[in-house]
């Protein structure tokens, strides 16, 4: 709050006050304006205030007080008076989210001498649970090897058969720094890609499969110059298009189309069966209108838009045709991420129970996805409340975005029950309109499960 200023002017300042404010002046200052008075107009001789005398007589000694040569001052903040850094051990357990950086900057130690004493670059990948030397002798830089030396031992990594488990932070780039092998072998072994997903508890093989004993090669079939049209049926699986299904059995895509009575915009599910045109069908097939969608279209007597189902559906088949963990498993995730975003967990487990019964590759028709069944549009309002995307389809960002919404819930609601309120109808519609009945349902839920999770 803000208030005018006073027109009134200030009052004469009292004689102390004076006396105060001259006292900066040097005395023989004082002593020259006393002197500058006409003899004739001289006054009877005024008593000097007691303030300005003991202020002129403090100027008087401080002035005779001997200067300090500016050599005797030192530069340097003596060593007892400077703040004490914590003592470097001679090693270093890599926890989660470390740098070396970091690691240098909180022990007083330089990065590149760091680097270098542990015979790392500064594009080296640091993995949690990785030990590092913070004092002794440099790791020996990799010298260029002579002919007929041996080569440097590596890890040794089982040909075949050998495994690792992902655990929680894990990522196939320090898993395949720990072990001593290349991204790539790893990415070739498991058949993964940089865009992959793992998640803990996944068994990651780090060696090539044991090859097949060796047989008399078998005459190559001889290649037909164009597909055989033999009709049939197709089961759709994981990554299928239309336009690829016609390619592979040889048929026009428009042919295969009026085959199944679908159109270019039809959406295909694995499991569906194709009737293959061409040739005599091998046997009767199910009309594709018939086949069940994944996900169906209503839920609690409420009907979905075509474009939500569609999507939902969508994204049920890729959930399907991924790996996912255990519910088991899921439930740790839950119970791990909420106490790490600092959520009561047994309210995160309450939530993952009512939701899906931490069932990962749960999907509704409304398109709420995975674990904590987070709505996409939920899902990029979670991105921006921890400040990176998060890919509802991974378990983990999966966690992660719901946690992150009740989170922000019960920071931003009056009560705990209108924060449970918010998750399932949505925070505006509850101050607006407050909570519906089976709101409350929900919310007397919620809770029963936080008493069985506590």
């Amino acid at each position: 709050m803000t208030t005018s200023h006073s027109p009134k002017q200030h009052p004469r300042p009292s004689l102390p006050m004076i006396a105060a404010t001259t006292a900066a002046l040097p005395a023989v200052v004082l002593s020259s304006l006393a002197l500058a008075e006409p003899a004739a107009a001289e006054k009877p001789a005024r008593a000097v205030p007691a303030t300005l005398a003991a202020a002129m007589k403090a100027q008087a000694a401080q002035a005779a007080a001997p200067v300090i040569p500016a050599a005797a001052v030192s530069t340097a903040i003596p060593s007892a008076l400077q703040p004490a850094r914590p003592s470097a051990p001679a090693s270093y357990t890599i926890a989660r989210g470390d740098t070396i950086g970091a690691v240098a900057r909180r022990f007083g130690l330089n990065t590149g001498e760091l680097l270098k004493l542990n015979g790392l670059k500064a594009t080296t990948i640091i993995y949690p649970g990785q030990k590092i030397k913070l004092s002794g002798k440099a790791a020996a830089a990799p010298a260029a090897r002579k002919a007929g030396a041996p080569a440097a031992a590596r890890p040794a990594v089982a040909v075949s058969g050998a495994t690792y488990t992902v655990k929680a932070g894990d990522t196939l780039g320090a898993i395949a720094a720990r072990h001593g092998v290349r991204l790539a072998d790893v990415f070739a072994w498991n058949n993964l890609s940089g865009r992959s997903i793992i998640y803990p508890g996944q068994k990651i093989r780090m060696g090539a499969a044991k090859a097949a004993p060796a047989r008399a090669a078998a005459p190559a079939p001889a290649k037909a110059s164009t597909p055989k049209r033999t009709g049939g049926s197709y089961t759709v699986r994981a990554g299928d298009t239309l336009s690829a299904i016609a390619s592979r059995h040889g048929v026009r895509l428009s042919a295969l189309l009026s085959a199944n009575r679908l159109s270019m915009s039809s959406i295909i599910y694995p499991g569906n069966k194709l009737a293959i045109p061409g040739g005599v069908p091998a046997s009767p097939l199910q009309p594709v209108a018939a086949t069940k969608p994944l996900v169906p279209s209503t839920f609690l007597g409420f009907t979905y838009p075509p474009a939500v189902v569609s999507s939902a559906n969508a994204n049920k088949a890729l959930l399907n045709a991924s790996p996912v963990p255990t519910r088991e498993q899921m439930r740790g995730i839950v119970a791990d991420t909420a106490r790490r975003m600092g959520v009561e967990p047994s309210l995160a487990l309450a939530f993952a129970y009512q939701e899906s019964g931490f069932n990962q590759r749960a999907v509704s028709p409304a398109n709420a996805i995975g674990t904590m069944q987070v709505i996409p549009s939920s899902g990029q309002w979670a991105s921006d409340l921890v400040g990176r995307k998060l890919n509802l389809l991974n378990p983990q960002d999966n966690v992660t975005a719901g946690v992150a919404i009740i989170r922000q819930l019960l920071a931003t609601s009056k009560t705990k029950d209108l924060a449970i309120a918010g998750y399932y109808q949505g925070q505006y519609s509850v101050s607006k309109y407050g909570m519906y009945q089976d709101t409350k349902a929900y919310v007397a839920a919620i809770k029963a499960h936080q008493k069985n999770f506590s």
